[in-house]
């Protein structure tokens, strides 16, 4: 039997409100609740998740940096630095893990300068609009992603 995957899932600036900010676009699901959900998915799914939340950008990029070859994939909710973040993006591209970028409202619904991701160019998906669902949904094509016999390259 194969080691399980690893999965890193990372949160970005303002996540750790979650639950109490903005609930009406960010829900009421708390980041440590979600947390637990994902790792437990992750478990049933054959892969283990390692979770990590900063509001500072070098230390996303250091932690992704970290990610080659300790980890399989990454799943990430860069928050705003989705829109902003040329080094989170040039992190992505650099290690070469798949990534699968996530968001829990749905970005092009919202203000204009939410529209454009940095980092979905780099990213082999993204999951965006279904609340805690969106990481749901983007473990499950991470992992398959990850499975898959025959992929191209991140």
């Amino acid at each position: 039997m194969s080691a399980p995957l690893r999965v890193l899932a990372l949160h970005g600036p303002n996540l750790n409100l979650l639950g109490r900010r903005e609930t009406a676009i960010y829900g009421t699901t708390d980041l440590a609740t979600l947390e637990t959900d994902l790792r437990a998915l992750a478990a049933d799914l054959g892969a283990t998740l390692e979770s990590r939340q900063s509001n500072h950008e070098g230390q996303l990029v250091d932690w992704i940096q970290e990610a080659e070859g300790a980890f399989d994939g990454l799943l990430l909710n860069a928050a705003a630095y989705t829109h902003t973040s040329i080094a989170i993006r040039d992190a992505i591209a650099a290690v070469r893990l798949p990534c699968v970028e996530v968001h829990l409202s749905n970005t092009q619904a919202r203000e204009p300068f939410r529209h454009r991701s940095t980092l979905a160019p780099v990213c082999v998906g993204v999951v965006a609009g279904f609340g805690p669902s969106s990481y749901a949904l983007g473990l499950r094509g991470l992992i398959d992603y990850c499975r898959a016999p025959e992929r191209d390259s991140p």
